[in-house]
């Protein structure tokens, strides 16, 4: 009677650390895409500034003509 308590028991302790491993998992997850969704942001704030003095500089070329 033992042996087949232990092998529950030692199962339902395996399965209760997969589920904290996924729940790690899952948080680790969402800060990650939460993170990438700041980089992309600041990507394209950078490009549209990029783009600005761009403009700007081709409109200062053309008014040295």
């Amino acid at each position: 009677m033992f042996w087949p308590m232990l092998a529950i028991a030692l199962g339902f302790l395996g399965i209760a650390v997969l589920g904290i491993l996924g729940i790690k998992v899952f948080l680790e997850a969402q800060r990650l895409g939460r993170q990438v969704a700041r980089t992309t942001e600041r990507i394209t704030r950078a490009a549209e500034e990029l783009e600005n003095a761009a403009g700007q500089l081709a409109r200062t070329g053309e008014s040295l003509r």
